[in-house]
């Protein structure tokens, strides 16, 4: 029998135990769950008793100073990854890290630091990359289907969806509201298979116009009257090979869908949606539409966990990387940055991905 991952999960919140803990579960003796921590110590009490996990702490420190584990999962409001994923690689252990990175991207830039002097995997919880109709597309870019990519659209868009539970309306524990917790998925999908240009000017300006009042939930009952992000996002970001992308995501809009994410992108010999997946170009003469007989269908947070605990045993490198997470952290702030400030912002540090 191979090596096992001894795992510990930090935040015991939806993410945990309706992503993690069921596909780390999935990966059969490849994994072992040993403990769960939060600092409301019932919540954790009562996942672990939920999945049989033996361990439950009211602090990741504590959990760290106790047992000797492998990986981590973090899952707690954006505000602690910086401080967890720290204190985990300092324990020694690989992270998996929910998404965004952090709240800044001085703090992204010292975790990736901090993996990279610890010799652990630092990953993201970018699960949309694990998507087949990305993988598909991948390829076909890869091949140079579609030639130079100059433009891209990304949405990320939501009729009434303010999320009813957790923290995602509060400012203070995010960092923001749809840019950062939806925008983020469809932003690192498109600079993905854009293959990491290097970013030169971002403008973006944020609303809050339906979050601050009652209304209509389709997730559930918000706490309007402390509402402190903004409901819907836009912005453009500009690369120095002259490539563009315009972006625009909310978690409350009066638009006709309901709920709307996808990446458009626009290359000299083809273009494409992603979700669902469509290729558009010119060939003998006629304009051709793409599209998949069959795509395999398999859950893309099981496919995120299950690679992350591949590349924990076996060394390789991870599908979304700590240097990404700069990356890409560096233009959320900078779309937050623009949109406070009224102007475009210029991003004059780069991390060469």
């Amino acid at each position: 029998m191979g090596k096992t991952l001894r795992v510990g999960i930090i935040g015991a919140g939806g993410i945990a135990k309706h992503a993690h803990i069921p596909n780390y579960l999935k990966c059969g003796e490849k994994v072992e769950i040993v403990a769960v921590s939060d600092v409301v110590k019932e919540k954790a009490d009562q996942l672990a008793a939920e999945f049989n996990i033996p361990h439950a702490f009211r602090s990741y420190e504590e959990m760290f100073q106790t047992l000797k584990l492998d990986a981590v999962s973090i899952c707690t409001p954006n505000k602690f990854h910086y401080h967890a994923t720290i204190a985990a690689l300092n324990a020694g252990c690989h992270v998996l890290c929910e998404k965004p990175p952090a709240m800044t991207a001085k703090e992204a830039e010292e975790m990736a630091i901090a993996a990279e002097k610890a010799g652990k995997i630092l990953t993201y919880g970018f699960h949309y990359r694990h998507a087949p109709q990305v993988e598909v597309l991948k390829r076909f870019i890869d091949a140079g289907e579609l030639g130079d990519i100059y433009a891209a659209r990304v949405t990320a868009m939501r009729r009434r969806g303010i999320p009813g539970w957790g923290v995602f309306t509060n400012k203070e524990l995010q960092g923001g509201g749809p840019l950062i917790d939806i925008g983020v998925h469809m932003l690192d999908t498109a600079l993905y298979l854009m293959g990491y240009p290097e970013p030169d000017t971002v403008f973006g300006v944020t609303y809050q116009k339906l979050g601050n009042r009652k209304g209509l939930g389709l997730m559930g009952s918000w706490d309007w009257e402390n509402f402190s992000v903004e409901d819907m996002a836009r912005g453009m970001i500009t690369f120095k090979n002259g490539a563009s992308i315009l972006l625009e995501s909310a978690f409350a809009a009066n638009v006709e869908k309901a709920d709307e994410m996808n990446v458009t992108l626009m290359g000299d010999n083809g273009g494409a949606d992603v979700f669902p997946l469509k290729i558009y170009q010119e060939k003998h003469e006629s304009l051709i539409d793409l599209t998949p007989a069959h795509l395999p269908k398999r859950d893309y947070h099981e496919l995120e966990l299950s690679r992350f605990v591949d590349a924990c045993l076996e060394g390789t490198t991870p599908l979304s990387t700590a240097k990404q997470g700069v990356y890409l952290q560096q233009i959320i702030n900078g779309l937050y940055e623009s949109a406070a400030k009224g102007e475009a912002v210029k991003l004059s540090e780069h991390v060469q991905v």
